[in-house]
């Protein structure tokens, strides 16, 4: 089974139940919302409350506070340890770059969308693009096959 980092965006509502579906299918899956420290996930409001007036300046700032760079060792500890990325649409700015960043690290990308998604081009780069939940687990059991140590002739 694979060791799944499923990037989304916190306003994805359908995030949790995937993670569940995976999860019950039965592969390990880093889950940005309640990541393994059991410290929850980043939010900028615990930097501060009113992070959506921040300049560009106090954005920049920000990245370097001890709550942000908690945040991003959290998740990116889960990048570095999964060896598949599924990407949830809709999704925001992070997830793609997270995704953007498995890939270009050779990990297999697989986009989750459905009807009513904006398309995107450079969807090319990525490993394939599944438009259901079925589709996305057949993916993934390929990638299961390849990826599952053979056993040399005559072997038991």
């Amino acid at each position: 089974m694979a060791k799944i980092y499923l990037a989304s965006s916190w306003r994805n509502i359908r995030q949790p139940d995937l993670v569940n579906l995976l999860r019950d299918r039965g592969h390990e899956v880093y889950d940005f919302r309640n990541p393994p420290h059991g410290r929850g996930g980043f939010a900028w409001a615990e930097i501060d409350a009113n992070w959506q007036a921040w300049t560009a300046d106090e954005y920049r700032d920000a990245l370097s506070t001890p709550i942000a760079q908690a945040g991003f060792n959290s998740d990116f500890d889960g990048m570095k340890w999964a060896d598949v990325c599924v990407l949830l649409l809709p999704s925001g700015r992070s997830a793609h770059l997270e995704a953007g960043w498995m890939a270009g690290a050779g990990k297999p990308v697989y986009v989750l969308t459905r009807d009513g998604e904006e398309p995107e081009l450079m969807a090319l780069l990525l490993s394939g693009i599944a438009t259901s939940e079925r589709e996305l687990l057949t993916f993934l059991r390929i990638h299961d096959d390849r990826t599952r140590p053979r056993c040399a002739e005559g072997c038991v």
